[in-house]
């Protein structure tokens, strides 16, 4: 059987980085179960496996447009820092805000003025190409 729309699919799969950096991976672990076509995936990811049978693997090369996105500018917000929690007032500290659309939303203070600080809310693999090795378990 063949991965196709609304097929439910099981994988294993290891996520490197350009520099050889492994960033998550679920080899020896339970598969992870997704249901083709529900955007549960990265868009590229799940546009490669399109078409693929239970037994393979693949080598795969996601660029960022396909993966995580590109670093966009916009999303460096300057938040007033009495705004932020005491903890969250140096770089490198992570911070959760509220979206505009109600949504949790993670970013990391990226600097410190003497008012603001600077939080980069990309996602953390903004602008990276993604290298999975991908094990097709099942498909159903």
């Amino acid at each position: 059987m063949t991965i196709t729309q609304g097929k439910t699919v099981a994988i294993t799969y290891s996520l490197t980085l350009e520099n050889g950096q492994v960033v998550d991976s679920n080899v020896d672990q339970e598969p992870l179960t997704y249901v083709q076509g529900e955007e549960q995936l990265i868009f590229g990811l799940e546009q490669v496996l399109e078409g693929k049978r239970a037994g393979e693997t693949l080598q795969v090369r996601i660029p960022p447009e396909d993966g995580y996105g590109t670093i966009s500018a916009d999303a460096y917000i300057d938040i007033p820092l009495d705004h932020l929690p005491e903890e969250g007032r140096r770089p490198g500290a992570v911070i959760t805000a509220v979206g505009p659309q109600g949504q949790e939303l993670e970013g990391m203070v990226t600097a410190i003025q003497e008012q603001t600080a600077t939080v980069d809310f990309n996602h953390p693999l903004a602008g990276q190409v993604l290298h999975f090795e991908v094990t097709i378990v099942s498909v159903e």
